[in-house]
């Protein structure tokens, strides 16, 4: 698995008098199984160019590669692509609906088309990988704690089977425990099951457990390197 962006740019609103260069030249190479952290102050960028990984938006101009094809050429399944590259958005509980846990897990891969024995032995596994014990499947998502209702959302993401997982601000305005359980799931998957991890994240104490460390700011990536160069 590798993402590829190509002197991406990104502009919202262009031609008004509200247009703004959101990303502005971005190159950059995510190889397999690596955990990269994303850090820069808010407005830098860092939330739009995650959400060119998978195709959620299109570069104004440049090139996005997944495995080597362009991701917005002609019959290229992006919705596949979705399943391949998870995407966990800030505060990712807000996405939580169903009566149970283990029914919004099954949410996805139901879309996929799995019958619900298939979906729920997805959702079973990804429950595991997030760290949620068997106790918690029946509850209500609401009834759970802040840092169980984060994992529960990647639990989501995960029964997808993604290649990648990319997750914005994942510990944010979590207790140090709910940072610590969420953390904790992250780095296990990357280091246990050789998941690939985008973090973008406002810790440093976070970015530093990377393998490497992107700065972006005002749109460009700044500072490119292993946290110890980076810092």
């Amino acid at each position: 698995m590798s993402i590829k962006l190509e002197h991406i740019t990104y502009t919202y609103s262009p031609g008004t008098v509200y247009e703004m260069h959101a990303l502005k030249d971005v190159d950059m190479e995510i190889p397999d199984g690596q955990f990269m952290g994303i850090i820069g102050h808010t407005g830098s960028g860092k939330s739009t160019l995650i959400q060119h990984f998978n195709g959620l938006m299109k570069p104004t101009s440049g090139k996005v590669r997944y495995n080597g094809q362009d991701i917005w050429a002609e019959k290229y399944d992006r919705q596949k692509l979705r399943s391949k590259v998870g995407l966990v958005f800030q505060y990712p509980e807000h996405q939580l609906f169903e009566a149970e846990v283990l029914e919004d897990v099954c949410f996805g891969p139901k879309n996929l088309g799995l019958s619900k024995e298939e979906a729920e032995e997805r959702a079973v596994r990804a429950l595991t990988q997030a760290g949620l014990s068997e106790k918690f499947y029946k509850s209500s998502p609401f009834e759970l704690s802040g840092g169980q209702k984060r994992r529960a959302a990647i639990a989501g993401v995960l029964a997808m089977e993604p290649e990648c997982i990319v997750l914005d601000e994942a510990t944010a305005m979590l207790d140090p425990v709910g940072r610590r359980e969420v953390l904790a799931t992250v780095h296990r998957l990357n280091r246990e099951k050789g998941m690939t991890v985008v973090l973008i994240t406002h810790h440093m104490n976070e970015a530093e457990e990377a393998d490497r460390v992107v700065v972006m700011d005002d749109g460009a990536v700044v500072m490119d390197g292993s946290p110890k160069e980076v810092f």
